[in-house]
């Protein structure tokens, strides 16, 4: 399976596209849309520019390097379901399926899986733990 140009732009649309290197809400140096990783095998700088086209790639890259595989490993999932955990994986990381959330999603208890995934709806801000409003929209979404 192969996340769909929904699924894509639902990550977009949360995670918005700049072009010049920026501070997220949980402090990470980010670029294009939602990307933390290397650019051209350097780590991003305060400062550094993209191109539309770059910004395109690296997120196709990395949903299909990094996010991508950590869904498939779930199991059987239906397109949409498919989508949304990949979105939610983009988000915070391949690692984020343990416990009580990756029992739900094997289990096929998706009012569950829901509930968990809408828990993840807060960053560390200044060293306090708080909702953001944009991450619960999301939640919402992707739930």
């Amino acid at each position: 399976m192969k996340i769909s140009q929904t699924g894509i732009e639902l990550i977009k649309e949360f995670e918005g596209c700049y072009l010049t290197a920026y501070r997220c809400p949980a402090n990470k140096l980010t670029i294009g849309i939602g990307h933390t990783g290397l650019v051209d095998g350097k780590p991003i700088a305060p400062g550094l520019r993209i191109t539309q086209e770059k910004a395109e790639q690296l997120l196709l890259d990395c949903l299909e390097k990094r996010y991508e595989p950590a869904v498939r490993n779930l199991g059987e999932l239906n397109q949409n379901q498919y989508d949304a955990l990949v979105s939610f994986c983009y988000n915070l990381g391949p690692g984020i399926f343990k416990g009580n959330l990756l029992n739900s999603i094997k289990a096929k208890n998706w009012n569950e899986v829901a509930k968990q995934m809408k828990l993840y709806n807060k960053a560390r801000v200044n060293g306090k733990l708080i909702e953001l409003k944009g991450l619960t929209r999301r939640r919402k979404a992707e739930a």
